[in-house]
């Protein structure tokens, strides 16, 4: 059979077995008229009064809006909410803040292809800087005991508006809602608390799991410290339409939009398979190999122990070249040395999360990465195995693990085209 894998901005095809299973997201149409979409969920949203009546021509208003590593399409979305925000408060008391987290600035350049240019060339936007003390406001520790630190820009502004998108999240269950705040807008000391090596370590803390999973609940309650007056997020089908806005009470909202997500995104197989061939879900989602460790994860979830994993990723943003990742992956040199060293007391690095991640899944199967954005040798230096032949490594992995299959059964082929948006879980 032929698969188009989504792989950077154009898409790799693939010739694979005709017994192979293909799961891809549930197919839901896009909304008709998105912006007649948006305007109707701000004007009946949900568990609170519609935005117009929320706002007052005095306020200020911070607008959090997703950064380029995500496929959230602010430029359809920013439009029609600061057409509603205007028929009460001016522009010039409008404020939108790029949601970096813990990633580097998005240029102008960048900007203007995520907003439009005449978004960005009418309002002020500024970047979060995680990392920079004074833009920062302490608002004292979390239930869990962890400092919150949060954009002081956010924070001072009369009437806080959060945007997004929901998927299902590696670790945190679910993304948009609450994680426009943390860790979108918090501070490095914040995040690195959130992200721990021991909230990591939990098994709650993974796709689609919110109740129980730390991660998660310190992000609600970090949320809470410095709430959002109104969400406003959206679902996206394979093609990047709109197929739902769930707009209004920051935490009722969002737990609309989770439930619909669940439903389309996450996928219950009946086995385990000996070869997973996996994506990120093309541009932007696979920018560099820090974001396709979520692909890889998607994969992990049903692969038989010591399974083969390949994933194709265009990384065209390299590793990438800023933050701790890649050093914490040559220091640790293997997977047992990373976590040795991440665990260590008083450990405390940017990015660690992303090397424990990294080391747990290098230890439940052997990794493939078939990429054109990075050499052979950075492959190698991040404990990976380059491949430059995509359908010609299934076949060596589904031939390797067929041979030493026990029960003269053949090794068993799952094929994710897009990867990080469709997730499989085992039934039971």
């Amino acid at each position: 059979m032929r698969v188009e894998l989504k792989y950077g901005r154009n898409g790799l095809q693939v010739e694979l077995p005709d017994d192979a299973t293909v799961i891809w997201p549930r197919e839901v149409a896009g909304l008709p008229n998105e912006a007649e979409a948006i305007l109707n969920a701000l004007a009946a949203p949900i568990g609170t009064a519609p935005l117009a009546e929320k706002l007052k021509p005095s306020d200020s208003v911070a607008i959090v809006f997703s950064d380029i590593t995500r496929p959230m399409p602010s430029d359809r979305v920013l439009p029609v909410l600061l057409q509603e925000i205007e028929r009460v408060v001016p522009h010039e008391q409008i404020v939108l803040i790029n949601g970096t987290g813990t990633h580097v600035a998005n240029t102008r350049d960048e900007l203007i292809g995520m907003l439009g240019r005449e978004i960005v060339e009418r309002y002020r936007v500024i970047n979060h800087d995680a990392f920079d003390s004074d833009s920062l406001v302490d608002l004292g520790v979390t239930p869990q005991g962890h400092r919150a630190l949060v954009n002081r820009t956010y924070y001072e502004a009369d009437f806080r508006i959060v945007t997004g998108f929901i998927e299902p999240h590696i670790f945190a269950g679910f993304s948009g809602g609450p994680k426009a705040v943390l860790p979108a807008v918090a501070g490095i000391e914040s995040i690195m608390d959130n992200h721990g090596y021991a909230m990591l370590d939990d098994p709650r803390t993974t796709w689609g799991v919110r109740d129980g999973n730390p991660i998660w609940e310190e992000i609600r309650d970090f949320a809470r410290m410095a709430p959002p007056h109104f969400l406003l997020n959206v679902t996206l089908n394979r093609l990047g339409q709109i197929t739902g806005v769930f707009a209004g009470d920051v935490e009722a909202a969002h737990a609309q939009g989770c439930a619909m997500v669940r439903e389309t995104a996450m996928v219950p197989v009946e086995q385990r398979y000996d070869v997973v061939l996996t994506t990120n879900s093309g541009y932007p989602l696979d920018i560099n190999l820090y974001q396709t460790i979520k692909g890889i994860s998607a994969a992990a979830q049903v692969i038989e122990p010591g399974g083969s994993i390949v994933v194709a990723s265009e990384c065209r943003g390299g590793v990438p070249d800023y933050g701790e990742y890649r050093n914490l992956v040559m220091e640790g040199g293997t997977p047992d040395g990373i976590l040795e060293l991440i665990c260590a007391p008083g450990f405390r690095r940017h990015d660690q999360w992303e090397a424990q991640l990294h080391a747990n899944l290098m230890k439940m199967a052997q990794i493939h990465v078939y990429s054109s954005g990075l050499t052979p040798e950075q492959t190698r230096e991040m404990l990976f195995d380059p491949v430059d032949d995509v359908e010609a490594t299934v076949r060596q992995e589904l031939q390797r693990h067929g041979q030493n299959a026990r029960d003269g059964r053949g090794a068993r082929l799952l094929v994710l085209p897009e990867g990080s948006q469709s997730i499989p879980y085992l039934s039971e």
